[in-house]
């Protein structure tokens, strides 16, 4: 059986968080044996932080959405790297912009992108990112802050331009790919997965969200990354099994205070 990580859900929102022991047994007996729960609001933070003590194979994050930038304008560097130093807390976000529907005011996502940027060169986290509609401002925001100080970024839920993998990879920064991978208007996309190397490359489900090819219009869960990993793999001319050592082996490479569980032995 696969062994999978899936490096983006959130555990802590309706659909998920109400039947969370049945995900979870799920997402084992599919192999997706890790996980993280990524974190949308600081003042949530503690409901996220209990997921993640409670089950050993869940690692979460903290950081405010750009959607919910507007509702945290107060969240400082120093809160947000005293918060991550929780054993269970292994990134930064996700924050970033989003300029589809502008929940929060551009200028308020940016300050806030600003901010987790310096938390996660400050924490030495990896920060996850959000991008939607923003591809330019935010390599610029990426190249300007990078100017700064290195930091780790990651592209989660890839759906933009080329334009930005390409800026972001000269960053050094990983990209993820969701179920939207296996969409069938998402040629675009696949075309994006097929030019990055190998070596940056993550999945993820973005659970409850975005449930892929075959398990469209269900609630997703962490079970279901399999679908995306097996869709990249066939992108990549790899196998399954040769497409999972190589994500989990970069999100143990991007994620250092993760620890791969003993069901993974040999699947690194």
């Amino acid at each position: 059986m696969l062994r999978i990580v899936d490096s983006h859900c959130h555990l802590d929102y309706e659909g998920l968080a109400e039947r969370l022991p049945d995900v979870l047994a799920r997402a084992e007996e599919a192999g997706a044996g890790l996980m993280v729960s990524i974190g949308t609001r600081v003042r949530r933070f503690d409901l996220l932080l209990k997921i993640a003590e409670t089950y050993p194979n869940v690692y979460c994050t903290v950081g405010t959405h750009p959607h919910n930038a507007a509702e945290e304008p107060d969240v400082t560097v120093d809160n947000l790297v005293e918060l991550s130093r929780h054993p269970r807390v292994v990134g930064i976000g996700e924050a970033g912009l989003d300029y589809h529907y502008d929940y929060s005011p551009r200028e308020t996502q940016a300050a806030s992108f600003r901010v987790h940027i310096a938390a996660a060169r400050q924490a030495g986290l990896p920060l996850v990112i959000h991008s939607r509609e923003a591809e330019d401002d935010t390599a610029a925001i990426l190249e300007d802050e990078m100017n700064k100080g290195p930091f780790k970024p990651l592209l989660h839920c890839y759906t933009s331009k080329p334009s930005l993998a390409e800026r972001g990879l000269k960053l050094g920064a990983y990209v993820s790919f969701s179920g939207i991978l296996t969409y069938k208007n998402a040629e675009d996309i696949r075309t994006v997965a097929r030019e990055v190397p190998e070596d940056r490359l993550l999945v993820e489900t973005d659970a409850p969200y975005l449930a892929p090819v075959p398990m469209r219009g269900k609630t997703n869960e962490p079970a279901f990354v399999v679908h995306t990993l097996t869709q990249l793999a066939a992108l990549k001319q790899r196998t399954p099994e040769e497409m999972a050592r190589a994500t989990n082996r970069n999100f143990f490479a991007l994620f250092g205070k993760a620890k791969p569980p003993e069901s993974f032995s040999g699947w690194l």
